[in-house]
């Protein structure tokens, strides 16, 4: 059981637990548990830290709603510090910011961001947006832009165009975002299938 095999004498009974994006790998921020607050975080599913200002437990988000669900908890190697991965329910940063760490954003967070921009379009008016009118004009053509988009990129690298070839990369990986989510997938089942053939 996880509580048993942390070192809680390690850390005068106060763990590190740094908050992780379970899908965009954003970490979020950092907060300590007590005891009562992983017990807490595992019964309700929604992360409880032992704030150290208030001199309570606190469940992020009790009062702004944005709450972390829970989606795994991990200690490190040496058990002691967790690893909190989570779904926000909104920004985690009291300032607005979906991180504490918002200074320090990864490269590939863009991606997520860019993935959820693309879902977002789904619906929407096709005058709104480019996106929204490849959504509007069907699987079939969203397709046959991939096949452009491919055939495009494979030629440009045929030419070592290395300019040519990241523009024709770009296209290929936007445009295959579109057909992934037309399709209800995204690069969280893509990621998840490569990893099953590694």
């Amino acid at each position: 059981m996880l509580t048993e095999k942390l070192d809680w004498e390690k850390t005068d009974g106060m763990m590190p637990a740094i908050v992780q994006h379970a899908v965009s790998g954003e970490v979020l921020m950092l907060g300590y548990m007590n005891k009562d607050a992983l017990a807490k975080t595992l019964e309700t599913g929604k992360v409880t830290f032992f704030s150290r200002t208030k001199g309570r437990l606190w469940t992020k988000g009790e009062t702004s709603g944005h709450f972390l669900n829970l989606v795994s908890i991990s200690p490190d190697c040496d058990n002691d510090t967790l690893l909190v991965l989570v779904n926000p329910i909104g920004p985690t940063c009291h300032k607005g910011n979906s991180s504490c760490f918002a200074e320090a954003s990864h490269e590939w967070l863009f991606l997520y961001q860019l993935e959820e921009l693309i879902a977002s379009r789904k619906d929407a008016d096709p005058e709104s947006s480019y996106t929204a009118r490849l959504y509007a004009s069907g699987t079939k053509r969203i397709a046959q832009k991939v096949g452009e988009e491919g055939v495009e990129t494979a030629l440009a690298a045929t030419v070592r165009d290395r300019e040519e070839l990241k523009n024709e990369a770009s296209d290929l990986v936007y445009h295959l975002m579109v057909l992934l989510q037309d399709g209800g997938l995204g690069l969280g089942d893509v990621i998840g299938n490569l990893k099953k053939r590694h």
